[in-house]
């Protein structure tokens, strides 16, 4: 199935036009014609399908044909906040593979040993967008604006259970499998290659965070993020 993607959509929606770029694939690259079927998700659960009604590559037009809700199902929250990357390649990597196995929202943070500071958001949400589609899963991520550590840790936490994941080994530390609850929410720092300062890590500490860690590899950050991922995910199969 060709999925496409449309933040807009409602049930009440009776009509779709795609812009130009996509009229373009469709018509030119799909090949699709008047009557002929497409799959549409608006990213908050639902899954639609239209049927083409004008099929020109610079106007699109399309009928709401029917429509399904389609949650995700997953019985637990996941939020990873995470430093953005040096190598911004490796930021788009984490977030497109997360998206694929199944995560709920992230956020970027900036550390004190962050070598990035500056992110194209833009970006990184038709990163996420093309990974939704492509593991076809009809619910995006949130993706938040690059926050400060320290502003991040300002918020009232809703998560049931809170991680930070660090190198200091004068700290002792569990490892994430067997930390967590199952059926929770949870909120999980995942530090820049330089690691959270000894500040960061007392400021968490001093909220509740508990240290956890991944394993006796030292990870890339993007792999430290991903093996969060992974490992909730496969808790809860």
């Amino acid at each position: 199935m060709q999925l496409f993607f449309n933040p807009d959509i409602t049930t009440e929606t009776k009509q779709i036009t795609f812009d130009k770029e996509e009229s373009r694939h469709i018509v030119r690259v799909l090949r699709k014609k008047e009557g002929d079927i497409l799959h549409i998700t608006n990213g908050a659960g639902f899954l639609f399908s239209v049927s083409i009604t004008i099929a020109n590559d610079k106007r699109c037009l399309t009928t709401v044909v029917n429509y399904q809700e389609k949650p995700n199902n997953r019985n637990y929250y996941l939020h990873v906040a995470i430093a953005p990357t040096k190598n911004n390649d490796r930021l788009e990597w984490f977030l497109e593979k997360a998206t694929e196995i199944g995560i709920d929202e992230i956020t970027p943070i900036i550390c004190d040993n962050s070598e990035r500071k500056i992110i194209k958001i833009e970006r990184l949400n038709k990163i996420v967008q093309s990974a939704m589609k492509q593991s076809l899963q009809f619910t995006l991520p949130k993706l938040n604006n690059p926050i400060k550590l320290s502003e991040f840790l300002k918020q009232d936490f809703t998560a049931e259970q809170l991680f930070i994941a660090h190198c200091e080994e004068n700290i002792e530390k569990k490892l994430l499998k067997n930390s967590t609850d199952k059926n929770a929410n949870y909120t999980i720092l995942i530090g820049p290659e330089g690691d959270f300062s000894s500040k960061e890590i007392e400021k968490c500490l001093n909220l509740n965070f508990q240290p956890i860690s991944l394993g006796q590899n030292r990870l890339r950050t993007e792999t430290a993020g991903l093996n969060v991922v992974q490992t909730i995910g496969f808790m809860h199969q």
